[in-house]
């Protein structure tokens, strides 16, 4: 049967207000973020799910409680669900990179797959961990509905990957995920995916 997984990214944080890079720094949801969280819980009441998993970020967790309450269910944290490392640009903004080191920013802009940043995860080891997560939530679920809050890169690069788009063009394909909005993906039993609908918001007013 096939298992219909809701993805979102998880609300504002500050670093992301700055367009900074928050990948496995634990940085807590800007009063914005908390909202576009209440937002996502009053979606999840009017399109109930079985079940909801989280990264172990506390940036997804907190982003998922409002659903979590609203439908009285527990989620579950999976590892394989966390933020790409970026390296040398934790906590930074790609602008103040080019300003230090143009040509690997140049690179990166060019294959981000290829060219990732100094000490960062390698992006396709983390496509395929994010990908084996989302095929094991919905062999877990197969059937149902379940809510998935991640993260950007992460998400980009599974999608990438389960559509069969080359991971390089992750950034390009898919210039962002919005905050707490819902992406819908429908996971076929041989393992196949496909994508129903992309940055829709959880209300009319786009938060």
């Amino acid at each position: 049967m096939t298992t219909t997984l809701l993805l979102a990214r998880h609300g504002q944080t500050v670093w992301h207000a700055e367009n900074r890079y928050a990948g496995v720094s634990d940085i807590d949801l800007t009063d914005t973020g908390r909202a576009q969280a209440e937002a996502l819980g009053r979606w999840a009441a009017a399109h109930p799910v079985d079940a909801i998993w989280t990264s172990p970020l506390s940036r997804a967790v907190a982003t998922a409680d409002p659903a979590c309450r609203a439908l009285g269910l527990t989620p579950t944290r999976e590892p394989g669900l966390r933020e790409c490392d970026f390296g040398v640009v934790e906590g930074r903004t790609l602008a103040e990179f080019e300003a230090e080191d143009p040509e690997w920013a140049a690179a990166y802009r060019a294959d981000p797959v290829a060219n990732s940043f100094p000490g960062a995860e390698d992006p396709s080891a983390a496509a395929a961990r994010g990908v084996r997560a989302l095929r094991d939530i919905a062999a877990a679920h197969s059937g149902g509905r379940v809510l998935v809050v991640a993260h950007n890169t992460l998400l980009r690069l599974v999608l990438c990957t389960l559509l069969s788009i080359p991971a390089r063009e992750y950034r390009r394909v898919f210039p962002r995920l919005r905050n707490a909005a819902i992406s819908e993906l429908r996971m076929n039993p041989d393992g196949s995916a496909a994508l129903l609908s992309l940055n829709v918001p959880c209300e009319t007013d786009g938060t």
